[in-house]
């Protein structure tokens, strides 16, 4: 299993690939957070958030979730755990710039994702 360590520094490594127009009014910047965080929505801890964009009166900031990487890419090699992990700082930037644009289409997208998830579990009630 990777430590929080190599994963802050497998972050670092990963955000310094993005331009830097990225960064514009990402005050808060990205934080790696040591928790698993599991969705609001879950019917069991089956769908954990690996990453989340906030924008509130503190800023904008990218969230990261150490503990919710492990749980559900804990297993993978760490290339492809690094994979997995750029991915979703590239996720979490797509809502930021959606957000300083006004546009709402990875808000919809994962909004569709999570309603394919509520409705494929339907049948566990």
């Amino acid at each position: 299993m990777i430590s929080i360590d190599r994963m802050q520094e497998m972050l670092e490594e990963i955000a310094e690939t993005f331009p830097e127009a990225f960064y514009e009014k990402l005050n808060g910047g990205i934080c790696l957070l040591p928790e698993v965080k599991y969705s609001p929505y879950a019917r069991a801890e089956d769908l954990c958030t690996l990453g989340e964009y906030h924008r509130n009166v503190m800023g904008r900031y990218i969230y990261i979730y150490y503990g919710s990487f492990i749980r559900v890419h804990g297993r993978l090699s760490e290339p492809a755990l690094y994979e997995e992990l750029r991915q979703t700082v590239a996720h979490e930037f797509t809502h930021h710039l959606e957000d300083l644009a006004g546009e709402r289409g990875l808000i919809k997208r994962d909004e569709e994702d999570l309603a394919a998830y509520l409705w494929g579990n339907e049948e566990d009630d």
